[in-house]
């Protein structure tokens, strides 16, 4: 958890909160119960949550509220599961978002 901000000049100091363990792509790390996944693997210098379907580039974290899924993680064995709005919990296991549908164009080639 070495690149958390525990006191902020503006927000204040971070209250005390349970530190939790859970693991990212077989890497066991710590975070605060109840933050959101991303701010834990944020603080724990994780910048690359998946890749891009098409074309492989990485993604991370790009909006934070949830509206751009970009973020999308499997959290124990569930997949597109975004990563900005959910709390994170002991013993999580969170791994890398496989391939998951792009557009209706992939939606469709199934169906036909």
């Amino acid at each position: 958890m070495k690149q958390r901000i525990i006191d902020h000049p503006v927000l204040g100091k971070i209250e005390e909160r349970k530190l939790i363990t859970f693991r990212f792509n077989n890497k066991e790390y710590r975070g605060f119960e109840q933050e959101s996944i991303a701010a834990a693997l944020l603080a724990n210098g994780v910048r690359t949550l998946r890749h891009h379907e098409e074309n492989g580039t990485p993604r991370g974290i790009y909006c934070n509220i949830g509206h751009c899924y970009e973020c999308r993680v499997a959290v124990n064995g569930i997949q597109g599961v975004r990563a900005c709005l959910t709390p994170l919990q002991e013993g999580m296991v969170i791994e890398s978002g496989g391939r998951l549908p792009t557009t209706v164009r992939d939606w469709r080639s199934e169906d036909e």
